[in-house]
Parts: structure tokens; sequence; C-alpha cells
């Protein structure tokens, strides 16, 4: 493999990694939905979606 090739390989996320992507990203869910109380799952849940789409 040509080192052009390996700079376009992007390192594996470990599953802690992820989990902090979806907490940060279910956070400014919650911020920008007006900080709607009682939606936490369903923030979770979307920034779940979004971050492993």
């Amino acid at each position: 493999m040509a080192k052009t090739e390996t700079a376009k390989i992007k390192p594996s996320r470990t599953q802690e990694q992820i989990n902090e992507e979806i907490k940060k990203l279910a956070q400014e869910l919650f911020k920008k939905s007006g900080r709607i109380p009682g939606r936490d799952l369903d923030n979770w849940l979307e920034a779940e979606r979004i971050v492993k789409s």
C-alpha cells in the first residue's frame, strides 16, 4: 500500500469514543431544542442515529 493510501484510512473509534461523541451531540440537541426536560432518551437516540450513520 502506498503512503498516500495509508493516510486516507481513518482509525477505528473505540466504543468509549463513540459514546462520548453521542453524549456531546445529545447535549447539543438538548440545547438547540430549547432545553426541554424529559427528552433525554429522545436526544440520545437521535444523536446515536446521527453518529452511527
